[in-house]
């Protein structure tokens, strides 16, 4: 479907799709294959790094404030989000939460400190994951 005289987005996708699969040489599926790979470990490396000092750091925070609504070590969470599940690319998300308060968790705005917070979100990116 043409918009304003050019493809759309979702026409261009679709015809290179089309192409794709009418395209049977080896070398397509070769080069979709080495694409993938690539996005794979470009997302390996852009994913958090933390120190161990920060993750345990914030074990013991988690396990001091957190633990009693997200369960200890984020298992059976009683009442709060289960945190396992908590999305590595929604940092801002987390902060905000933690920051502001959410449903029935209460602000920890003034009484954390964003070193804190930092350590506390290393904690459910890696904590327990690993």
């Amino acid at each position: 479907m043409r918009v304003g005289g050019f493809l759309s987005a979702a026409e261009v996708e679709r015809r290179q799709c089309a192409r794709l699969h009418m395209t049977k040489s080896p070398l397509v599926g070769l080069g979709a294959l080495l694409a993938l790979a690539g996005f794979a470990l470009a997302q390996d490396a852009t994913a958090p790094q933390f120190t161990s000092a920060q993750i345990k750091a914030g074990a013991d925070m988690f396990a001091r404030h957190c633990s009693p609504c997200h369960g200890m070590r984020m298992v059976k969470p009683e009442v709060g989000f289960n945190l396992r599940e908590f999305p590595s690319d929604q940092r801002g998300r987390f902060v905000n939460s933690v920051i502001k308060g959410k449903n029935a968790m209460p602000p920890w705005d003034g009484l954390l400190k964003p070193d804190e917070i930092d350590a506390l979100w290393a904690y459910v990116m890696a904590g327990e994951k690993n």
